[in-house]
């Protein structure tokens, strides 16, 4: 019997929870009326038993039952890995795109 389920490719955007990873999905697709590509970013969150993917990892997610509210995907295998140095200006983008966001919501 073949195996059914869905599976995602995605970069690792956060790392901070337990056991649990936000992977980004972005799809792109043609715009109908003006022929343009369009992106889109999807975020979902995956299982990670072992607490063993890194920030910035390209993943494969499959598909799984519902582990909670939100989480219903797990994280299958770890395409690319990240570097410590790629890790930390990572963590440096995402601090600064929070800042800037905070600044939006303030003004």
């Amino acid at each position: 019997m073949p195996n059914n389920r869905k599976r995602l490719i995605g970069r690792v955007i956060s790392d901070k929870m337990d056991k649990t990873v936000t992977v980004a999905i972005e799809r792109r697709t043609l715009h109908p009326l003006y022929q343009k590509v369009v992106s889109s970013t999807k975020k979902v969150k995956a299982h990670d038993e072992t607490n063993s993917v890194p920030l910035g990892a390209l993943v494969q997610l499959v598909e799984s039952k519902p582990m909670s509210k939100s989480k219903r995907w797990v994280v299958e295998k770890v395409l690319t890995a990240t570097s410590e140095a790629e890790q930390a200006v990572i963590e440096a983008e995402l601090k600064r795109d929070d800042e800037e966001e905070a600044d939006n919501d303030s003004e």
